[in-house]
């Protein structure tokens, strides 16, 4: 048993990012052929592109404002002209901004996330998701996390963003199921990226110690998961929340 996305287009947003760039090259490793979403660093989705096409897949980029529906149609556009068809969006972007209290942060701080949690992915799903409809097929992964539900302080923003984007994910699989696309998250813990390596930052020993498996995962470990729902093997699984964190969050039924 192995993934196989031969014939298969993806589209990654954020797909520059310390987690989007393993992502892109483990689709392009099971045969995926990718839409590469950046918003500013055009010379990183360069050198992504270039590198999974060696793979033997075919690659494109395309620039746009996840936050804006004009853009995000326009991206739909460029993407379909390339690949024709899109049969996987990976929603990976986000926008960064500095974690603080209730108290003190920016209301438009939780405006950013709300763009970037919840516009993202209503835009999303009105430019593909008519297109996967009259296929019959189709994949919607999301990108959210385990903060979701660790609540913890200083995250009000991000997990205000992430907890609405967890209804939008459920009530969409419940309305595109009828037509065979399945929609499921994927929630990353604190996870070991390019950035930790280079910086000498694997190692966290006060989160390592919460969690049942006394260790960080790798960013691998979130592209293996998104390889899994993305292919034919996850195809009876839809509205899932599924955490790749060593069990630091256990969703209860």
């Amino acid at each position: 048993m192995h993934i196989d996305l031969s014939g298969r287009t993806v589209l990654i947003t954020g797909a520059t990012g310390e987690l989007g760039r393993v992502m892109a090259r483990t689709l392009a490793n099971c045969g995926a052929n990718l839409v590469i979403h950046y918003l500013q660093n055009e010379a990183k989705a360069k050198q992504l592109k270039e590198e999974t096409e060696k793979l033997g897949v075919q690659a494109v980029m395309v620039q746009a404002d996840i936050t804006n529906e004009q853009s995000v149609f326009r991206m739909k556009e460029q993407a379909e002209h390339a690949m024709e068809k899109i049969d996987i969006v990976v929603a990976n972007a986000v926008i960064q901004y500095e974690w603080t209290t209730i108290l003190n942060q920016s209301p438009q701080d939780y405006e950013s996330q709300f763009q970037s949690c919840i516009l993202q992915n209503v835009y999303l799903a009105k430019a593909f998701v008519p297109g996967m409809i009259d296929r019959k097929y189709g994949r919607i992964i999301g990108i959210n996390t385990e903060c979701s539900m660790l609540n913890n302080s200083n995250q009000s923003a991000y997990v205000a963003g992430k907890r609405g984007m967890d209804g939008l994910y459920r009530v969409l699989a419940k309305e595109v199921g009828e037509h065979q696309i399945t929609v499921n998250q994927v929630a990353p813990g604190w996870t070991i990226s390019d950035r930790d390596r280079k910086n000498g930052t694997v190692q966290r020993s006060e989160y390592e110690a919460g969690v049942p498996l006394r260790r960080r995962g790798e960013d691998q470990d979130i592209a293996n998961t998104v390889a899994f729902l993305a292919s034919d093997l996850a195809g009876f699984i839809t509205g899932a929340y599924i955490p790749v964190c060593g069990g630091n969050i256990m969703p209860a039924i």
